[in-house]
């Protein structure tokens, strides 16, 4: 008898150091090289995984999360969102997939603000207007990354160091940007950065995403549902009118779910401006906590993103721009609508409208933000 349990807790305690030593290798983060730039300079991936099998893959070029996968409601894990399979592709690509973009995301009046009497002339890309950054913003830089792994979760952080003077914008900013995978499946982003002279900052992520895993299926039939009573309304060039518009009666009105395609062809102005959504909405309860302000809904994966942050404002962009000119992961066409943003945000063109909150950074202060995108299914 007493060999019987012997023998019986040697396997029980060989059974658990195999399974201990399957997980630690199953969640050590990997890094391998993705591509080399024209410069020389070597790009990586990094893998970060959790428990579940979920996996966000991240590049130090544009700190681009170039895949994340979500499980449907039978398990199954995709790909959520759009990208490519090379760098060349996110070289050349002018539709920001997966990256931070900045130093201020969304559009700036022609480029221009004033600081302190200052006047600042920022690069032109979009029209007459500054968009994301500029001709070269974050998203076409190198990053410094450092993999962390800890007991409970992976994170990869990212630096960037952008000189005074970058694209126009004033002071030496240090940008740090820490992706974490943890083990209730979400993609959580926080965000500090410094400055040494006063300046402007308003980062955001610019994931495309597609909750059915696969994108022969358009975002129309996903279930959209924003906190947020009112929009910042845009002229034709998408530049805010610095007024605000309530949502009621409109098909803005997301306080309650809704298909994307239910409204986005009404005979509506701020809809025909924007091709369809490509608006800012105010969310609600901003206090500079962080709190549930949208949710996304694919009836057919059953997969559910909640949507976190600790900022007043959420772009949401239906992918009116996607023309089926892009060929994007696994040889996939990205046609129209196939992939929408919910960038959480400060308002567009805020340095030019007081009654905005605020988006200015002074030395010896800290900007932090943080945004939380979490996958279930129902």
């Amino acid at each position: 008898m007493k060999n019987f349990l012997l023998n019986l807790f040697l396997i029980v305690l060989l059974f658990l150091t195999f399974s201990c030593q399957t997980n630690t290798e199953r969640n050590m983060i990997s890094k391998k090289l993705f591509g080399k730039l024209d410069s020389g300079e070597n790009i990586y991936i990094y893998t970060l995984t959790n428990l579940s099998g979920m996996e966000v893959k991240i590049i130090n070029y544009g700190a681009i999360v170039v895949s994340l996968t979500a499980p449907d409601k039978n398990g199954k894990l995709e790909d959520v969102v759009l990208g490519y399979d090379s760098l060349g592709g996110y070289v050349n690509d002018k539709s920001f997939f997966g990256a931070i973009v900045g130093r201020y995301g969304n559009r700036i009046n022609k480029g221009k603000f004033e600081l302190d009497g200052n006047k600042y002339q920022l690069t032109i890309n979009d029209g007459e207007n500054h968009l994301h950054g500029g001709l070269k913003g974050f998203n076409k830089v190198v990053w410094d990354a450092k993999p962390i792994e800890t007991d409970s979760a992976q994170s990869l952080k990212l630096t960037y160091n952008s000189p005074d003077g970058e694209q126009g914008y004033p002071g030496n900013l240090t940008l740090t940007v820490t992706y974490t995978l943890t083990e209730n499946n979400e993609l959580q982003i926080d965000y500090s950065a410094f400055t040494d002279k006063p300046t402007i900052i308003n980062p955001t992520h610019h994931s495309y995403f597609n909750l059915s895993g696969s994108t022969d299926n358009t975002i129309l039939n996903h279930e959209l549902k924003i906190d947020a009573e009112y929009i910042t309304p845009v002229d034709k060039y998408l530049i805010p009118t610095g007024k605000l518009m309530n949502v009621e009666n409109t098909p803005f009105d997301f306080r309650t779910f809704h298909k994307i395609g239910e409204r986005i062809n009404d005979a509506d102005e701020q809809l025909k401006f924007g091709r369809g959504y490509d608006h800012n909405f105010v969310l609600n309860n901003f206090n500079g906590r962080i709190r549930k302000v949208a949710e996304l809904y694919d009836p057919t994966s059953g997969r559910l993103m909640e949507v976190f942050t600790d900022q007043p404002g959420l772009q949401f962009y239906s992918g009116n721009f996607l023309d089926g000119t892009i060929k994007g992961k696994r040889g996939k066409i990205y046609n129209y609508r196939t992939g929408l943003c919910l960038e959480t945000q400060h308002f567009p063109d805020s340095p030019n409208h007081p009654n905005f909150p605020s988006t200015r950074l002074d030395p010896g202060m800290k900007y932090t933000q943080r945004t939380v995108y979490q996958f279930t299914t129902k």
